[in-house]
C-alpha cells in the first residue's frame, strides 16, 4: 500500500502459513547469528508454518508488511503447559535488521497485544536475553514491567547468557478468572 503522498504504508494483518518462508528468513539471523533466541538451528519453512498455524489456534501471529513484503512479525504462545496458566501468553517479536529501532515493533506490539486480550489472555510475558536495550526499552515502552533476572540460564555461542524476565497485564485485574 501507498499513502497519498507517495510513500509506503506498512499493514500488520494475521500470519497465515503461506507466511512461513518470509518469518523464517527474518528469524535465522537470530538463530545463527545471536543469542537473542536459544534455538541452535534455524527452523525449516514447514516446521514456521506449525508454530504459525498452532499460535493462531489460542493465541495470535501477526505480520508486518511494507509494499507486500514480510519485514516483521510479533506472536504469543502458552507461557506454561499447565492449566492454571492458561491465562498468560509468552509474547516475542522480530524484525528485519533494518527495521530496528524504527517504530515496527510497537507497530506489531500494539496490534498484538489487544489480539491477545480479546482471546481470553490476561498477562502478557516476555522474556529477553542480556544485554539487549533496545529489547528492554521497547517492553518497557509499551507497560512491561521487570520481573527479573536468571543469571547464566542459556548457553549459546561458547557464552553463557543470562535472561530478563518482563511482563503486562492485558486486562483489568479483577480477582475472577
Amino acid at each position: 500500500m501507498v499513502n497519498m503522498t507517495g510513500t509506503p504504508t506498512l499493514t500488520v494483518r494475521d500470519a497465515t502459513p503461506t507466511d512461513a518462508p518470509a518469518c523464517a528468513r527474518i528469524y535465522a539471523p537470530y538463530v545463527t547469528d545471536t543469542a537473542i533466541t536459544f534455538e541452535y538451528e534455524p527452523p525449516t519453512d514447514e516446521q514456521m508454518a506449525q508454530r504459525i498455524t498452532a499460535a493462531q489456534r489460542h493465541h495470535a501471529w501477526l505480520v508486518l508488511e511494507d509494499a507486500d513484503t514480510v519485514v516483521g512479525y510479533a506472536y504469543g504462545g502458552p507461557f506454561r503447559s499447565r492449566t492454571a496458566y492458561q491465562w498468560t501468553c509468552e509474547v516475542s517479536v522480530y524484525l528485519r535488521s533494518e527495521r530496528r529501532r524504527t517504530g515496527a515493533g510497537r507497530a506489531l506490539y500494539q496490534a498484538l497485544l489487544p489480539r491477545l486480550a480479546q482471546r481470553g489472555m490476561r498477562t502478557a510475558v516476555a522474556c529477553m536475553t542480556l544485554p539487549n536495550d533496545a529489547s528492554l526499552g521497547l517492553h518497557r515502552s509499551l507497560g512491561f514491567e521487570d520481573v527479573g533476572v536468571m543469571h547464566r540460564v542459556g548457553h549459546k555461542h561458547g557464552a553463557w547468557h543470562d535472561v530478563a524476565w518482563a511482563q503486562r497485564d492485558l486486562t483489568p485485574f479483577t480477582g475472577q478468572a
